[in-house]
């Protein structure tokens, strides 16, 4: 008989800070599977075994801090989590903006490039 358990973490308020190799981990993982927690954790294992993130395994990994320990487990789903929500988060790209021609009304930005008679 199988009892359920609830794992308990951090908050969003309180999301783990992963090092930058870690977090370089979590997101080559995903590139390789675009599956969220808990499917993602799957693929972690797998590349870790395999040690196909620069030949790093469980032991590199967890020295560069990714622990894939039944108590490192809330903190790992966690700062995935952020990883993922951060990837989502639309971008905002600063730079100079274009403005447009003073004799465009916005119907002419609908209808596309016109052709011209020759």
């Amino acid at each position: 008989m199988s009892v359920p358990v609830q794992v308990t973490g951090p908050g969003p308020e309180t999301t783990p800070e992963l090092p930058e190799d870690a977090m370089a981990f979590v997101r080559f993982c995903r590139e390789r599977r675009r599956v969220a927690w808990p499917e993602l954790y799957d693929e972690m294992c797998a590349v870790a075994r395999r040690r196909l993130y620069r030949g790093w395994g469980f032991d590199e990994l967890a020295e560069h801090g990714v622990e894939f320990g039944l108590f490192q487990l809330a903190e790992l789903a966690a700062a995935t989590r952020a990883i993922i929500a951060d990837e989502a988060a639309p971008r905002c790209v600063d730079g100079p903006s274009v403005p447009a021609p003073a004799d465009a009304s916005p119907a002419d930005a609908d209808e596309g490039p016109r052709a011209t008679a020759a």
